[in-house]
């Protein structure tokens, strides 16, 4: 999940996963699937860079679980 700002300046996660689009009106509009949708003052590239490095945090667990030697 993702931490988003509201234009009212409250804070609130976000799955990321259920981001349907972002619209770029002057605020960026988050669409999610079930067509909610939050108005917030990150701009699409830095939202796009919370996913991004949120995947990637994921990736990097995933991959250590997956190296661990369970010979002994």
């Amino acid at each position: 999940m993702i931490v988003l700002t509201k234009m009212n300046g409250e804070r609130f996660l976000v799955n990321h996963s259920q981001v349907e689009c972002i619209e770029l009106i002057p605020e960026s509009k988050v669409v999610m699937m079930n067509h909610d949708y939050y108005l917030v003052q990150e701009s699409a590239e830095e939202i796009i860079r919370r996913i991004q490095d949120y995947s990637a945090k994921v990736m990097d667990i995933r991959r250590e679980l997956a190296i661990v030697d369970q010979r002994k």
